[in-house]
């Protein structure tokens, strides 16, 4: 269903006295704000895989965050925390007069969606947290688990390299690159869009708030836990979830058993970290249910 589509607007906002540049698609009566992963991931592969429901009827926004894309780059590494991402996620909805908004975050940006709604339950319509968590040290966990399935040797090898923070040496990267293919994304070729984005990562921000990789959280966020907290967002809430998953179904049961009685998990067969592209028959129906459902 996804198809790259030019962006009808494209907006300079100030944020702090930085740039952040946004991107808004159709003109429909309410709207879907995207916010991406990474951290320090510009938009595109989550933009690409969500203008298209401009032709549902839907405003689609999405933004490069502080430090990615054609935002601003700065260096200062106090600027990479959640508190700071969520604020200015709010200066974005206010500056484009958005209203509220049905946000949808996936990965770190559902992180980032869930402490949003927490602080701006006001202007969120609906949530959609796509291939994320809610509890940090559980997530860390979970990819413990996907990491034993290489087998102890590769584990040992992977802990050895940790220990003396060699990342980039062959064999560990060798090891993530497998783990990528299984839990990231599992087409054979990945799509234009998310390679875009991964060839413009700005590591920054990303090894300040999370770590080295996808499987080794020592950033900043490494003790984030809000599930405590999710009984209090009243918005409706739907989680997606890709089988094989780097942030895993048990994640996602994890969100829904928190959650207020109503939320729903689509779990998207045959699909990883990527589920819009890797199986969009899986991902997009439910979907556009919920947010027909959620519509005013």
């Amino acid at each position: 269903m996804w198809h790259e589509i030019a962006p009808d607007e494209r907006h300079e906002i100030l944020v702090d006295g930085h740039r952040v540049v946004a991107y808004v698609f159709g003109e429909g009566p309410e709207t879907l704000l995207c916010l991406n992963g990474g951290p320090g991931l510009p938009c595109d592969y989550l933009r690409e895989a969500h203008s298209c429901l401009k032709d549902h009827g839907f405003k689609v926004v999405a933004f490069d965050q502080l430090g990615t894309g054609a935002s601003d780059r700065p260096t200062d590494r106090a600027l990479w925390t959640i508190d700071r991402y969520v604020a200015e996620t709010e200066t974005v909805r206010q500056a484009l007069g958005l209203g509220p908004v049905h946000l949808l975050g996936h990965s770190w940006g559902g992180w980032l969606a869930i402490d949003y709604a927490l602080t701006h339950p006001d202007a969120v319509t609906s949530l959609i947290l796509a291939d994320t968590v809610a509890d940090m040290p559980h997530l860390v966990s979970e990819l413990e688990r996907l990491r034993g399935a290489l087998g102890a040797e590769t584990v040992a090898m992977m802990q050895a390299h940790e220990a003396a923070g060699t990342f980039s040496h062959p064999e560990y990267q060798a090891a993530i690159t497998l783990l990528n293919y299984r839990h990231v994304c599992r087409l054979p070729e990945w799509p234009a869009p998310v390679n875009r984005s991964l060839s413009d990562w700005n590591m920054g921000p990303y090894e300040t708030m999370q770590g080295p990789n996808e499987f080794l959280y020592i950033g900043n966020l490494k003790d984030w836990n809000r599930i405590p907290d999710l009984h209090r967002i009243t918005a409706p809430v739907l989680i997606v979830v890709g089988e094989h998953d780097e942030l895993t179904p048990a994640c996602a049961l994890r969100m829904k058993n928190a959650l207020p009685p109503g939320a729903t998990v689509n779990v998207v067969r045959n699909a990883s970290h990527m589920p819009f592209y890797e199986n969009p028959e899986g991902y997009y129906p439910p979907l556009l249910a919920f947010l027909s459902q959620v519509s005013g």
